[in-house]
């Protein structure tokens, strides 16, 4: 893509212009304003999905609840999630855990009325336990179930395999949120790897020719190419 032209930016250099594409994470208002005032012409590929989460996150601001979204700080989906709202609210709270809600728990309980949305690769598990606890401490909840069909969907076919396997391959990278979720939910029904690519595998030998039945399942945005290498690679064992 460099060879192409094409270039990942953290800041928008102030002596060129062009396309600025905005990544399927999409991306806050002030990056999006600050692109179109250097000059550069937008192409927004945020994820629908993701930007249906933008949405309903600053319909919950403008609408006074107090913000709470289930995800990982530190991800790039929910920080733009997160910039977006507080354009309407100061107060936007990022939640990816138990702890880190019962650590905000006193502010949670001076607000009247509390808006929840999810990171859309989320744990389902995650978001339940979150908004069992919620209930205990709040009057008026509204909540998004922003979790994506597709990441879903995944999921429940991930957990089918696993019941029927005694280890699971999980293709993709480690930085990925819904890849990493996925190796965290089989984990708890058989043994499990992640993996990037095929090479990896010669780390796990032992593992794997003592398996009978394995499954391979894979994060969304696995290039085909990769997931065939590692499926033909485990057959050669």
């Amino acid at each position: 893509m460099q060879e192409l032209g094409i270039n990942t930016v953290d800041e928008l250099p102030d002596n060129e212009t062009g396309y600025c594409v905005i990544r399927s994470h999409g991306a806050s208002p002030d990056v999006i304003r600050d692109a179109t005032e250097k000059g550069f012409e937008i192409v927004d590929l945020t994820c629908p999905d993701v930007k249906k989460v933008q949405q309903r996150a600053v319909e919950l601001a403008q609408e006074n609840y107090l913000v709470i979204i289930v995800g990982k700080p530190e991800h790039p989906e929910v920080v733009a999630i997160k910039a977006n709202a507080k354009h309407y609210q100061d107060a936007v709270y990022v939640v990816p855990d138990i702890d880190e809600l019962k650590r905000i728990e006193d502010e949670i309980k001076q607000h009247k009325k509390i808006g929840v949305v999810v990171q859309t690769t989320q744990k389902i598990e995650a978001l339940n336990e979150i908004l069992n606890y919620l209930t205990t401490i709040s009057k008026e909840i509204k909540i998004f179930n922003t979790i994506c069909n597709s990441t879903q969907m995944r999921q429940k076919e991930a957990r089918d395999l696993a019941k029927i396997s005694d280890l699971v391959v999980v293709v993709g990278s480690k930085k990925s949120a819904n890849t990493t979720h996925l190796a965290e939910i089989l984990r708890e029904i058989t043994k499990t790897i992640h993996i990037e690519t095929d090479e990896e595998l010669s780390q796990y030998e032992d593992i794997i020719v003592n398996a009978q039945n394995i499954s391979i399942t894979a994060g969304a945005s696995t290039p085909d190419d990769i997931i065939k290498k590692v499926f033909d690679k485990l057959s050669s064992y």
